[in-house]
């Protein structure tokens, strides 16, 4: 297959002749007009996925462009994905997939919930899901990893392995979901020591590295010495920042010890691949349904904890292992609640 670099881009519209036909990009760089990247597969059933980041990043985007891959391996699917779509170009991205019959969209970010919402009922013969979304609707669904548990337990390692009390959260864009990662992380930290700080940063651009850097070096200044980050092609920088400064940091989405061995302490790992399957595989079946399909660490195959760093002693490994199984075992659940008047979640542990 041919791989198609989109790279920023510019939409051509030729006023109402656009409407039906398909989308054309425009590279600024090369002037040249290109369509999305598609490979057929063995099936009239076809999958698109639009994403926000490079498919290289080795985080969030390359795990989306692997569910689809991963898809069309499994079930015989045709595919197709857009790379690196900014928030203004959402919209025309996911019309052109349903204008060109894919009868399945993922939109690889919560980010794009806004533009689904918008769109979704102008074409009803294909089904729209939002990855790390919150939107359901008539041929709508979201797929939810449930971030607040696996942050839970990165906030137990960084509470046994911090000497200064201040951990931090730093991310792409502030939404449901990085809110719960981020608080989950907290929770997690307070079970341990109660008067833990933990800050927070959103750097407004997921693959930005020099607002990575600038946002890392800011909370090491101010005496943070655990960084949970959350970023696509930008999550390396904080990694390996966090190495050069001697604090330590976790790995998110793919497993990112190797990254920086010396300063992750272990990775929350989202097979997004085997999410994206396993809502393929309902979709062309004709079984997936209008709602939010939230899977947490009882499906190991798609949450899960990554390999330790040395520097965790044997004790916090075990501990936070334990806590994980009383997740799956549902011993601590996580209900919503308020907290000085607005909706988050509280700690429940039960003797089930």
């Amino acid at each position: 297959m041919m791989a198609v670099n989109l790279g920023r881009r510019k939409f051509i519209v030729y006023g109402s002749a656009a409407v039906g036909g398909s989308l054309l990009l425009k590279g600024c760089g090369n002037n040249q007009t290109t369509t999305p990247t598609s490979t057929s597969g063995s099936s009239d059933f076809k999958v698109a996925i639009a994403l926000p980041g490079a498919i290289s990043d080795k985080a969030w985007n390359q795990s989306g462009y692997e569910g689809i891959q991963l898809a069309k391996q499994k079930l015989g699917v045709e595919i197709a994905h857009v790379e690196k779509v900014a928030q203004p170009d959402q919209t025309e991205v996911l019309s052109d997939f349903a204008r060109r019959g894919y009868n399945l969209v993922f939109a690889h970010g919560g980010q794009f919930d806004a533009a689904i919402q918008q769109i979704a009922s102008q074409f009803p013969n294909t089904f729209f899901v939002g990855v790390n979304g919150n939107v359901s609707g008539a041929n709508i669904a979201s797929l939810r990893l449930d971030h607040l548990q696996a942050s839970y337990l990165c906030g137990i390692i960084a509470a046994a392995m911090t000497k200064s009390n201040k951990l931090a959260y730093i991310a792409g864009q502030e939404f449901q979901a990085t809110q719960e990662e981020l608080h989950g992380f907290e929770l997690g930290a307070k079970s341990i020591k109660k008067g833990i700080k933990v800050s927070s940063i959103f750097t407004g651009d997921w693959n930005d590295v020099a607002k990575a850097k600038q946002a890392t070096l800011a909370l090491i200044s101010t005496g943070v010495d655990v960084i949970y980050q959350w970023l696509d092609s930008a999550s390396a920088t904080v990694l390996q920042t966090a190495s050069d400064k001697n604090v330590y940091a976790f790995g998110n989405t793919k497993d990112q010890l190797e990254t920086a061995p010396k300063s992750v302490l272990t990775s929350a790992v989202k097979h997004l691949d085997a999410g994206i399957l396993y809502l393929t595989e309902l979709a062309k079946k004709k079984q997936i349904k209008g709602q939010i399909y939230k899977l947490g660490l009882e499906r190991p195959d798609i949450l899960t904890l990554g390999k330790f760093s040395q520097s965790v002693p044997k004790a916090i490994q075990k501990q936070a292992l334990s806590s994980k199984q009383e997740i799956v075992d549902k011993k601590i659940i996580f209900e919503p609640c308020k907290d000085a008047g607005k909706d988050t979640f509280c700690v429940k542990k039960t003797t089930v």
